[in-house]
Protein backbone atom coordinates (compact mmCIF):
# COMPACT_ATOMS: atom_id res chain seq x y z
CA UNK A 1 0.00 0.00 0.00
CA UNK A 2 2.94 2.34 0.50
CA UNK A 3 3.47 2.45 -3.24
CA UNK A 4 -0.16 3.46 -3.81
CA UNK A 5 0.10 6.07 -1.06
CA UNK A 6 3.15 7.52 -2.78
CA UNK A 7 1.19 7.79 -6.04
CA UNK A 8 -1.66 9.51 -4.22
CA UNK A 9 0.75 12.03 -2.71
CA UNK A 10 2.27 12.71 -6.12
CA UNK A 11 -1.17 13.28 -7.59
CA UNK A 12 -2.01 15.68 -4.77
CA UNK A 13 1.19 17.60 -5.45
CA UNK A 14 0.36 17.86 -9.14
CA UNK A 15 -3.11 19.15 -8.29
CA UNK A 16 -1.71 21.71 -5.82
CA UNK A 17 0.64 22.97 -8.56
CA UNK A 18 -2.21 23.16 -11.11
CA UNK A 19 -0.47 20.47 -13.20
CA UNK A 20 -2.87 17.53 -12.73
CA UNK A 21 -4.18 16.11 -15.99
CA UNK A 22 -7.47 14.34 -16.65
CA UNK A 23 -8.88 12.79 -19.80
CA UNK A 24 -11.56 15.14 -21.18
CA UNK A 25 -15.11 14.01 -21.90
CA UNK A 26 -15.78 15.24 -25.44
CA UNK A 27 -18.27 14.79 -28.24
CA UNK A 28 -16.87 15.69 -31.66
CA UNK A 29 -19.11 17.38 -34.20
CA UNK A 30 -17.19 18.55 -37.24
CA UNK A 31 -15.09 21.61 -36.40
CA UNK A 32 -16.56 21.80 -32.92
CA UNK A 33 -16.51 19.80 -29.71
CA UNK A 34 -19.14 19.53 -27.00
CA UNK A 35 -17.85 19.58 -23.43
CA UNK A 36 -19.60 20.46 -20.17
CA UNK A 37 -22.74 21.31 -22.12
CA UNK A 38 -20.94 23.88 -24.31
CA UNK A 39 -20.28 23.77 -28.05
CA UNK A 40 -16.83 25.17 -28.82
CA UNK A 41 -14.66 25.70 -31.88
CA UNK A 42 -11.81 23.19 -31.65
CA UNK A 43 -8.49 25.06 -31.35
CA UNK A 44 -6.54 22.13 -29.94
CA UNK A 45 -6.57 19.67 -32.83
CA UNK A 46 -3.65 18.59 -35.00
CA UNK A 47 -6.00 18.23 -37.99
CA UNK A 48 -4.08 21.04 -39.66
CA UNK A 49 -5.67 20.78 -43.12
CA UNK A 50 -9.17 20.11 -41.81
CA UNK A 51 -9.31 16.72 -43.53
CA UNK A 52 -10.55 14.77 -40.51
CA UNK A 53 -13.79 16.76 -40.58
CA UNK A 54 -14.21 16.57 -44.38
CA UNK A 55 -17.23 14.32 -44.85
CA UNK A 56 -17.02 14.49 -48.66
CA UNK A 57 -13.49 13.09 -48.56
CA UNK A 58 -14.57 10.20 -46.35
CA UNK A 59 -17.52 9.42 -48.61
CA UNK A 60 -15.23 9.36 -51.64
CA UNK A 61 -12.87 6.95 -49.89
CA UNK A 62 -15.68 4.65 -48.71
CA UNK A 63 -16.81 4.25 -52.30
CA UNK A 64 -13.50 2.50 -52.96
CA UNK A 65 -14.15 -0.06 -50.21
CA UNK A 66 -15.76 -3.48 -50.61
CA UNK A 67 -16.23 -6.29 -48.05
CA UNK A 68 -13.09 -7.85 -49.54
CA UNK A 69 -10.93 -4.72 -49.29
CA UNK A 70 -12.22 -3.54 -45.91
CA UNK A 71 -9.59 -5.20 -43.73
CA UNK A 72 -9.82 -3.87 -40.16
CA UNK A 73 -6.81 -5.80 -38.85
CA UNK A 74 -3.46 -7.04 -40.11
CA UNK A 75 -3.44 -9.78 -37.43
CA UNK A 76 0.33 -9.92 -37.39
CA UNK A 77 3.61 -8.06 -37.58
CA UNK A 78 4.85 -7.17 -41.05
CA UNK A 79 7.69 -9.69 -40.82
CA UNK A 80 5.17 -12.51 -40.32
CA UNK A 81 1.91 -12.32 -42.29
CA UNK A 82 1.03 -8.63 -41.82
CA UNK A 83 2.84 -7.19 -44.84
CA UNK A 84 -0.15 -6.58 -47.13
CA UNK A 85 0.44 -5.15 -50.58
CA UNK A 86 -1.12 -1.83 -49.61
CA UNK A 87 1.86 -1.15 -47.32
CA UNK A 88 4.23 -1.45 -50.25
CA UNK A 89 1.98 0.75 -52.39
CA UNK A 90 2.12 3.49 -49.75
CA UNK A 91 5.89 3.19 -49.33
CA UNK A 92 6.41 3.32 -53.09
CA UNK A 93 4.19 6.40 -53.31
CA UNK A 94 6.16 8.13 -50.54
CA UNK A 95 9.54 7.36 -52.08
CA UNK A 96 8.33 8.67 -55.46
CA UNK A 97 6.90 11.88 -53.99
CA UNK A 98 9.99 12.58 -51.88
CA UNK A 99 12.41 11.40 -54.55
CA UNK A 100 14.19 9.01 -52.18
CA UNK A 101 15.39 5.46 -52.65
CA UNK A 102 13.07 4.00 -50.05
CA UNK A 103 10.39 4.59 -47.43
CA UNK A 104 9.21 2.67 -44.39
CA UNK A 105 5.85 2.97 -42.60
CA UNK A 106 5.37 2.64 -38.82
CA UNK A 107 2.40 2.38 -36.47
CA UNK A 108 2.88 5.87 -35.00
CA UNK A 109 5.26 8.77 -34.70
CA UNK A 110 6.06 7.53 -31.21
CA UNK A 111 7.00 4.12 -32.60
CA UNK A 112 9.22 5.80 -35.20
CA UNK A 113 11.09 8.00 -32.75
CA UNK A 114 11.49 5.36 -30.05
CA UNK A 115 12.55 2.71 -32.55
CA UNK A 116 14.86 4.27 -35.14
CA UNK A 117 17.50 5.81 -32.88
CA UNK A 118 18.04 2.72 -30.68
CA UNK A 119 18.28 0.56 -33.83
CA UNK A 120 20.95 2.61 -35.60
CA UNK A 121 23.11 3.66 -32.63
CA UNK A 122 25.51 1.98 -30.24
CA UNK A 123 28.14 2.89 -27.64
CA UNK A 124 30.27 4.40 -30.40
CA UNK A 125 27.48 6.84 -31.30
CA UNK A 126 27.02 10.39 -30.06
CA UNK A 127 23.56 11.92 -30.46
CA UNK A 128 23.38 15.72 -30.52
CA UNK A 129 19.74 16.65 -29.96
CA UNK A 130 18.02 20.03 -29.91
CA UNK A 131 16.94 20.90 -26.37
CA UNK A 132 13.26 21.12 -27.40
CA UNK A 133 12.81 17.87 -29.32
CA UNK A 134 9.62 15.95 -28.63
CA UNK A 135 9.24 13.51 -25.73
CA UNK A 136 9.13 10.57 -28.15
CA UNK A 137 12.61 11.46 -29.43
CA UNK A 138 13.89 11.83 -25.88
CA UNK A 139 12.52 8.37 -25.06
CA UNK A 140 14.19 6.95 -28.17
CA UNK A 141 17.51 8.43 -27.08
CA UNK A 142 17.09 6.95 -23.60
CA UNK A 143 16.44 3.51 -25.08
CA UNK A 144 19.60 3.68 -27.16
CA UNK A 145 23.15 2.79 -26.11
CA UNK A 146 24.42 6.12 -27.43
CA UNK A 147 25.76 9.03 -25.46
CA UNK A 148 23.64 12.16 -25.86
CA UNK A 149 24.31 15.87 -25.55
CA UNK A 150 21.40 18.32 -25.82
CA UNK A 151 22.37 21.59 -27.49
CA UNK A 152 20.54 24.86 -26.84
CA UNK A 153 17.42 25.27 -28.92
CA UNK A 154 18.30 26.17 -32.53
CA UNK A 155 21.80 27.22 -31.40
CA UNK A 156 23.83 26.31 -34.47
CA UNK A 157 26.98 27.89 -33.06
CA UNK A 158 26.95 25.54 -30.08
CA UNK A 159 26.14 22.59 -32.34
CA UNK A 160 29.08 23.47 -34.57
CA UNK A 161 31.41 23.54 -31.56
CA UNK A 162 30.15 20.15 -30.40
CA UNK A 163 30.65 18.61 -33.84
CA UNK A 164 34.17 19.98 -34.03
CA UNK A 165 34.96 18.74 -30.52
CA UNK A 166 33.58 15.20 -30.80
CA UNK A 167 33.52 14.09 -34.43
CA UNK A 168 36.85 12.27 -34.17
CA UNK A 169 35.98 10.51 -30.90
CA UNK A 170 32.95 8.53 -32.16
CA UNK A 171 32.20 6.17 -35.03
CA UNK A 172 29.13 8.25 -35.88
CA UNK A 173 27.31 11.35 -34.69
CA UNK A 174 23.58 11.85 -35.24
CA UNK A 175 22.16 15.38 -35.14
CA UNK A 176 18.49 15.23 -34.14
CA UNK A 177 15.90 17.99 -34.51
CA UNK A 178 12.33 18.74 -35.44
CA UNK A 179 11.54 21.01 -38.37
CA UNK A 180 8.55 22.75 -36.75
CA UNK A 181 8.61 22.56 -32.96
CA UNK A 182 5.39 21.50 -31.30
CA UNK A 183 5.21 23.90 -28.37
CA UNK A 184 6.65 27.20 -29.70
CA UNK A 185 5.73 26.73 -33.36
CA UNK A 186 9.18 27.92 -34.40
CA UNK A 187 11.38 26.38 -37.07
CA UNK A 188 14.82 24.81 -37.46
CA UNK A 189 17.19 26.05 -40.17
CA UNK A 190 17.41 22.79 -42.09
CA UNK A 191 19.74 24.06 -44.78
CA UNK A 192 22.21 25.30 -42.16
CA UNK A 193 22.04 21.90 -40.43
CA UNK A 194 22.72 20.17 -43.74
CA UNK A 195 25.72 22.43 -44.34
CA UNK A 196 27.12 21.54 -40.91
CA UNK A 197 26.54 17.84 -41.50
CA UNK A 198 28.38 17.90 -44.83
CA UNK A 199 31.61 19.02 -43.17
CA UNK A 200 32.04 15.59 -41.59
CA UNK A 201 31.91 12.12 -43.11
CA UNK A 202 30.55 10.45 -39.97
CA UNK A 203 27.65 12.80 -39.17
CA UNK A 204 24.03 11.85 -39.93
CA UNK A 205 20.97 14.14 -39.77
CA UNK A 206 17.61 13.10 -38.27
CA UNK A 207 14.64 15.45 -38.79
CA UNK A 208 11.11 14.95 -37.49
CA UNK A 209 8.55 16.71 -39.73
CA UNK A 210 5.50 15.67 -37.69
CA UNK A 211 3.99 19.17 -37.64
CA UNK A 212 5.12 20.18 -41.14
CA UNK A 213 4.08 17.23 -43.32
CA UNK A 214 1.03 18.17 -45.35
CA UNK A 215 1.27 21.82 -44.32
CA UNK A 216 4.56 23.18 -45.65
CA UNK A 217 6.07 22.98 -49.11
CA UNK A 218 4.49 23.36 -52.53
CA UNK A 219 3.42 19.71 -52.51
CA UNK A 220 2.91 19.52 -48.76
CA UNK A 221 6.01 17.42 -48.12
CA UNK A 222 7.26 19.61 -45.28
CA UNK A 223 9.98 22.09 -44.43
CA UNK A 224 12.66 19.96 -46.10
CA UNK A 225 10.80 20.42 -49.40
CA UNK A 226 10.68 24.18 -48.79
CA UNK A 227 14.41 24.25 -48.06
CA UNK A 228 15.23 22.01 -51.01
CA UNK A 229 17.25 19.58 -48.90
CA UNK A 230 15.23 16.34 -48.80
CA UNK A 231 18.08 14.36 -50.35
CA UNK A 232 20.55 15.61 -47.72
CA UNK A 233 18.64 14.37 -44.67
CA UNK A 234 19.48 10.80 -43.69
CA UNK A 235 16.40 10.16 -41.54
CA UNK A 236 13.40 12.24 -42.67
CA UNK A 237 10.50 11.27 -40.40
CA UNK A 238 6.88 12.39 -40.48
CA UNK A 239 3.49 11.38 -39.18
CA UNK A 240 0.12 10.68 -40.77
CA UNK A 241 -1.75 11.42 -37.54
CA UNK A 242 -1.88 15.20 -37.94
CA UNK A 243 -2.37 17.00 -41.28
CA UNK A 244 -2.96 13.71 -43.14
CA UNK A 245 -5.93 12.88 -40.86
CA UNK A 246 -4.92 9.27 -40.39
CA UNK A 247 -2.62 7.21 -38.15
CA UNK A 248 0.92 5.98 -38.47
CA UNK A 249 4.25 7.47 -39.48
CA UNK A 250 6.91 7.19 -42.16
CA UNK A 251 10.62 7.42 -42.78
CA UNK A 252 12.05 8.30 -46.19
CA UNK A 253 15.68 7.29 -46.54
CA UNK A 254 18.19 5.25 -48.54
CA UNK A 255 17.67 1.53 -49.18
CA UNK A 256 20.43 0.50 -46.78
CA UNK A 257 18.85 2.30 -43.82
CA UNK A 258 15.45 0.81 -44.62
CA UNK A 259 16.81 -2.73 -44.79
CA UNK A 260 18.80 -2.22 -41.60
CA UNK A 261 15.71 -1.05 -39.71
CA UNK A 262 13.62 -3.97 -40.95
CA UNK A 263 16.20 -6.19 -39.27
CA UNK A 264 16.93 -4.18 -36.13
CA UNK A 265 14.04 -1.88 -35.21
CA UNK A 266 12.15 -3.40 -32.31
CA UNK A 267 9.06 -1.16 -32.57
CA UNK A 268 8.65 -2.35 -36.16
CA UNK A 269 9.51 -6.02 -35.68
CA UNK A 270 7.59 -6.76 -32.49
CA UNK A 271 4.22 -5.13 -33.07
CA UNK A 272 1.05 -5.96 -34.96
CA UNK A 273 0.97 -3.81 -38.08
CA UNK A 274 -1.67 -1.16 -38.66
CA UNK A 275 -4.91 -2.38 -40.30
CA UNK A 276 -4.68 -2.46 -44.11
CA UNK A 277 -7.82 -0.30 -44.33
CA UNK A 278 -6.03 2.38 -42.33
CA UNK A 279 -3.07 2.21 -44.73
CA UNK A 280 -5.46 2.44 -47.70
CA UNK A 281 -6.99 5.63 -46.24
CA UNK A 282 -3.51 7.08 -45.69
CA UNK A 283 -2.54 6.35 -49.29
CA UNK A 284 -5.81 7.90 -50.47
CA UNK A 285 -4.98 11.13 -48.59
CA UNK A 286 -1.27 11.21 -49.45
CA UNK A 287 -2.06 11.08 -53.17
CA UNK A 288 -4.20 14.22 -52.77
CA UNK A 289 -1.90 16.33 -50.57
CA UNK A 290 -0.11 18.01 -53.48
CA UNK A 291 -3.43 19.46 -54.69
CA UNK A 292 -4.31 21.07 -51.36
CA UNK A 293 -2.43 24.36 -51.88
CA UNK A 294 -5.57 26.40 -51.16
CA UNK A 295 -5.95 24.85 -47.71
CA UNK A 296 -2.27 25.42 -46.97
CA UNK A 297 -2.55 29.03 -48.11
CA UNK A 298 -5.58 29.73 -45.93
CA UNK A 299 -3.91 28.12 -42.92
CA UNK A 300 -0.86 30.34 -43.46
CA UNK A 301 -3.10 33.43 -43.63
CA UNK A 302 -5.03 32.83 -40.40
CA UNK A 303 -1.83 31.79 -38.60
CA UNK A 304 -0.17 35.05 -39.59
CA UNK A 305 -3.22 37.02 -38.41
CA UNK A 306 -3.06 35.48 -34.93
CA UNK A 307 0.72 35.78 -34.59
CA UNK A 308 0.73 39.43 -35.60
CA UNK A 309 -2.12 40.22 -33.20
CA UNK A 310 -0.23 38.63 -30.31
CA UNK A 311 2.90 40.58 -31.12
CA UNK A 312 0.89 43.81 -31.35
CA UNK A 313 -0.54 43.15 -27.89
CA UNK A 314 2.95 42.64 -26.45
CA UNK A 315 2.95 38.88 -26.04
CA UNK A 316 6.20 37.01 -26.83
CA UNK A 317 5.42 34.91 -29.91
CA UNK A 318 8.28 32.78 -31.26
CA UNK A 319 5.99 31.01 -33.73
CA UNK A 320 6.43 31.10 -37.51
CA UNK A 321 3.73 28.52 -38.14
CA UNK A 322 0.17 27.36 -37.46
CA UNK A 323 1.13 26.42 -33.89
CA UNK A 324 0.74 29.69 -31.98
CA UNK A 325 1.47 29.74 -28.24
CA UNK A 326 0.03 32.35 -25.90
CA UNK A 327 2.68 32.18 -23.17
CA UNK A 328 1.03 33.03 -19.85
CA UNK A 329 3.52 31.94 -17.16
CA UNK A 330 2.11 30.22 -14.05
CA UNK A 331 0.04 27.09 -14.62
CA UNK A 332 -2.91 28.41 -12.61
CA UNK A 333 -3.09 31.51 -14.81
CA UNK A 334 -2.97 29.40 -17.98
CA UNK A 335 -5.89 27.34 -16.69
CA UNK A 336 -7.91 30.50 -15.98
CA UNK A 337 -7.16 31.85 -19.46
CA UNK A 338 -8.24 28.58 -21.05
CA UNK A 339 -11.47 28.58 -19.03
CA UNK A 340 -12.21 32.13 -20.17
CA UNK A 341 -11.74 31.19 -23.83
CA UNK A 342 -13.94 28.13 -23.40
CA UNK A 343 -16.72 30.26 -21.89
CA UNK A 344 -16.64 32.29 -25.09
CA UNK A 345 -16.87 29.22 -27.32
CA UNK A 346 -13.23 28.37 -28.06
CA UNK A 347 -11.82 25.00 -27.03
CA UNK A 348 -8.26 26.06 -26.24
CA UNK A 349 -6.25 24.10 -23.70
CA UNK A 350 -3.46 24.95 -21.26
CA UNK A 351 -0.06 23.33 -21.75
CA UNK A 352 1.83 22.98 -18.46
CA UNK A 353 5.00 21.42 -17.00
CA UNK A 354 6.56 18.96 -17.61
CA UNK A 355 5.52 19.43 -21.25
CA UNK A 356 6.95 22.96 -21.12
CA UNK A 357 9.46 24.46 -18.64
CA UNK A 358 8.27 25.85 -15.31
CA UNK A 359 7.00 29.40 -15.63
CA UNK A 360 6.12 29.07 -19.33
CA UNK A 361 2.65 27.51 -19.15
CA UNK A 362 0.63 28.57 -22.15
CA UNK A 363 -2.43 28.31 -24.30
CA UNK A 364 -1.39 26.43 -27.42
CA UNK A 365 -3.53 27.51 -30.37
CA UNK A 366 -3.34 24.69 -32.90
CA UNK A 367 -4.91 26.15 -36.01
CA UNK A 368 -6.58 24.24 -38.82
CA UNK A 369 -7.57 25.16 -42.35
CA UNK A 370 -11.29 25.01 -41.59
CA UNK A 371 -11.11 27.95 -39.14
CA UNK A 372 -12.43 31.17 -40.66
CA UNK A 373 -10.79 34.60 -40.57
CA UNK A 374 -13.73 36.12 -38.68
CA UNK A 375 -13.25 33.49 -35.97
CA UNK A 376 -9.60 34.45 -35.64
CA UNK A 377 -10.69 38.10 -35.30
CA UNK A 378 -13.02 37.10 -32.46
CA UNK A 379 -10.25 35.15 -30.71
CA UNK A 380 -8.00 38.21 -30.94
CA UNK A 381 -10.60 40.24 -29.02
CA UNK A 382 -10.19 37.93 -26.03
CA UNK A 383 -6.40 38.00 -25.91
Amino acid sequence: MKAIEYMQQELQTLEADSNLRRLPHLVHDGRTVLADGRRMLNLSSNDYLGLATDRRLREEFLQTMTPDTFLPTSSSSRLLTGNFGIYEELETELSIQFGTEAALVFNSGYHANTGILPAVSDAQTLILADKLVHASIIDGIRLSAARCIRFRHNDLAQLERLLKQYHAAYRQLIVVTESLFSMDGDQADLQALVDLKKRYTNVLLYVDEAHAFGVRGVRGLGCAEEAGCIQDIDFLVGTFGKAAASAGAYLVCCRTIREYLVNRMRTLIFTTALPPTNIAWTLFVVRRLAGMQERRGHLATISRMLREAMQAKGYPCPSVSHIVPLIVGPSADAILRAEMLQRHGFYALPVRPPTVPEGTSRIRFSLTADIQEREIETIIQYL
